[in-house]
């Protein structure tokens, strides 16, 4: 039987404790955590930007997260950086590898990759390469890849944090121990989305757009729904940040709209509520994705331990599931391959993706 995105949904927390258990692993020493550059495009930079804050938190470096083509040949490289690392899952991505190329021509830097292919052009371009263990996905609406991705960059900034003294090792213990959890909570996160889905099938598959809003460490989980609904719902879908939504986008909201509000802790949790209180006047579509409890039936609730620097990763996991189960009940014929000459034709990929 072919794999499915379920079949990759369902090997996330096994994937995620054996990258645990191998800590440090591959990781690199990186003795200079100033300011880092990360490069990615795709699920690559929405996984990123999940975990950026958690990092940054932890070590107090600042992370730029950039588009590779649009910097590579618009913005002005920054001399102080000295870290630069590429994230590519299948390796392949050739504005990743370019601008990592005139990088390393140009400037003084050491260049990191994290990829799930150590034969991919990327491994053989960077300085060090990081394996997101994950073996090879093939279905092409990446899963779990996108969940190992965030995982292995939040590991990556527990390891540098320690080994510069930023925190000692009961406290890397401890940040290990939240990640755990965390990753034990998968298995329920995915029992709640079926439930939530069934309850909310129809409204769902009916739907002519989506629109997530969320903030602070939320805003990889809403633009990873704006890739994953757009790749295989196939309706007009879009993640926006709190702040630019209540700026112009709320005029189109209208009664046909799904709407979801990420609600984690966080500074801007009232403004979020405000929002989503002021909607549900125009649309009956409102859902929540909610760090917590809820007894409202509308609101997928994940009761997890966790912080809202940790919470992505178990946040986007939902979207993950919607994604697949509308599109299957919308007749979308996933497995069918299309577009297969889409990256090499635009010059995005060096090869064609090997998905079944």
């Amino acid at each position: 039987m072919k794999p499915t995105m379920m079949t990759y949904i369902q090997e996330e927390q096994a994937t995620l404790a054996g990258i645990v258990s191998h800590y440090p692993n591959d990781l690199p020493v990186i003795n200079d955590p100033a300011n880092w550059l990360v490069m990615a495009t795709g699920s690559s930079i929405n996984a990123i930007m999940s975990a950026k804050f958690y990092v940054e938190k932890l070590t107090g470096v600042r992370i730029s997260v950039v588009e590779p083509f649009h910097f590579q040949h618009y913005e002005k490289f920054d001399e102080s950086v000295r870290i630069v690392i590429g994230v590519s899952q299948s390796g392949e991505s050739t504005s990743t590898l370019n601008a990592i190329k005139h990088i390393r021509e140009s400037y003084p830097v050491m260049t990191y990759g994290m990829t799930g292919n150590l034969n991919s052009e990327l491994a053989t371009t960077v300085d060090h390469v990081i394996d997101l263990e994950i073996g090879e996905e093939k279905v092409g609406y990446v899963t779990k890849g996108y969940i190992a991705t965030i995982f292995k960059f939040m590991l990556l900034g527990v390891y540098t944090a320690r080994i510069n003294g930023l925190i000692s090792s009961e406290q890397e213990r401890a940040e290990l121990d939240k990640l755990t959890a965390a990753v034990s909570c998968i298995p329920e996160v995915i029992s709640a989305t079926e439930t939530f889905f069934k309850e909310w099938q129809e409204e769902l598959t009916g739907s002519p757009r989506f629109t997530a809003i969320g903030y602070g460490p939320s805003i990889g989980v809403i633009k990873e729904m704006e890739t994953k609904f757009a790749e295989t719902i196939r309706v007009p879908s879009q993640g926006v940040e709190l702040e630019a939504f209540m700026h112009g986008p709320y005029f189109e909201v209208n009664a046909s709209h799904r709407m979801f509000f990420i609600d984690t802790p966080g500074i801007a949790r009232e403004r979020l509520m405000l929002l989503k209180s002021y909607e549900q006047k125009y649309t009956d579509y409102v859902y929540t994705l909610k760090l917590g409890q809820s007894d409202d039936p509308r609101t997928l609730a994940i009761n997890a331990p966790v912080d809202e620097f940790i919470a992505p990763l178990l946040m986007v996991i939902p979207f993950q599931i919607l994604a697949h189960h509308i599109a299957q009940a919308k007749g979308n014929n996933l497995p069918q391959r299309i577009f297969t000459d889409f990256g090499v034709a635009v010059k995005s990929k060096t090869k064609p993706g090997d998905f079944v």
